[in-house]
């Protein structure tokens, strides 16, 4: 239910428009009464699943971050002039074994940027199987979004999770809208004039920000029309807004075309009324239509038996006269005629 609807339908009702559990629940029933083009909602296992996948590997991948930050505060205090940043956990782990603090503050930091270092390794080696079932997840989802460059099976994950079911968008603005890549108009006056919309999804907001970012750092078409932008007047920002707006919409295609393609069944299963259906023959090309007739049943049944000839008359008996029947005039009008000339 939106929460708009609910709204004007609590505010037009009795109650001073006040927002109580049984307010809501009363403009709710009158609002899906009303209006008959909500849909309805249900519950899928397999997008739980995935959502859970997908929070678990968020919460793991913020604390690596988390554990990064403070590993980076410490080397710039153990490492003279400060430690470079953005390093992987190999390359901090190289450069702590360089460094021999003497004083007790100096020990201390080493201890535990060390411990910090062990934490850093023990989320790296939960990460590495997750993302490993969360591209098993979306492959067997048989969606296609890993083929957009800049997606991986993470984004491609929180994608699916998050959307749902596709046709409840009905066009690619709508969805840009709800994941926040469509702009706001800010113009005034003679000037016109966009500016970025912080409402939105944030989360797929941010899978559309990573994956502009992976095609602007490529030789990609992305990067083309990005620099296109640019040249135009716009900001880099604004050109990165435009940037993923594109992106929203290549997304939303794909969804669109997974949700048309037939799914992929097992041998022996039912994929709909379609000619590769396994239940109208055993080749995938077979249709309902075009299976062969079976050929004549084989005669497993013994023959009928010969009826008894009458014997044939003497020669010198008279001939036997047959009952007269009753004689039924042919009509002489050619049947074809009957109706008339064709029309």
């Amino acid at each position: 239910m939106p929460a708009k609807l609910a709204a004007r339908a609590r505010v037009s009702g009795t109650g001073q428009g006040r927002k109580t559990d049984a307010a809501d629940a009363h403009a709710i029933v009158m609002v899906a009464l009303r209006d008959k083009g909500l849909r309805e909602l249900a519950a899928d296992p397999g997008l739980t699943v995935l959502r859970l996948l997908c929070d678990r590997r968020d919460e793991l991948s913020r604390a690596r971050a988390q554990a990064l930050n403070r590993l980076h505060r410490l080397f710039l205090e153990l490492v003279p002039g400060g430690a470079p940043v953005k390093k992987s956990t190999a390359q901090y782990r190289a450069l702590l074994a360089t460094v021999r603090p003497r004083d007790p503050a100096g020990k201390t930091r080493r201890r535990m940027a060390a411990e910090e270092l062990a934490d850093t390794g023990r989320l790296d080696a939960k990460l590495k199987p997750m993302k490993a079932e969360l591209k098993a997840a979306v492959l067997a989802s048989g969606s296609h979004l890993m083929d957009i460059h800049g997606i991986g099976p993470a984004g491609a994950a929180r994608i699916l999770a998050d959307v749902g079911d596709i046709a409840r968008f009905p066009n690619r603005s709508h969805f840009a809208s709800w994941t926040g890549t469509a702009p706001i108009d800010a113009s005034s006056g003679q000037h016109t004039h966009h500016r970025l919309s912080r409402a939105g999804n944030r989360r797929l907001n941010h899978v559309l920000y990573m994956a502009g970012i992976v095609r602007l750092r490529h030789d990609t078409p992305g990067r083309a029309y990005y620099r296109l932008k640019v040249a135009s007047g716009k900001t880099p920002m604004e050109a990165m807004r435009c940037l993923r707006r594109r992106l929203s919409d290549v997304a939303y295609r794909q969804l669109a075309a997974d949700a048309r393609a037939p799914q992929q069944t097992g041998p022996g299963g039912h994929s709909g009324a379609t000619l590769s259906s396994s239940a109208a023959g055993l080749p995938p090309g077979t249709g309902t239509s075009d299976q062969p007739l079976p050929g004549p049943a084989p005669a497993t049944l013994p023959p009928p038996p010969a009826t008894p000839k009458a014997p044939a008359a003497p020669a010198g008996a008279p001939p036997r006269r047959r009952a007269r029947g009753v004689n039924v005039e042919t009509p002489s009008v050619n049947p074809f005629q009957r109706w008339g000339p064709a029309g």
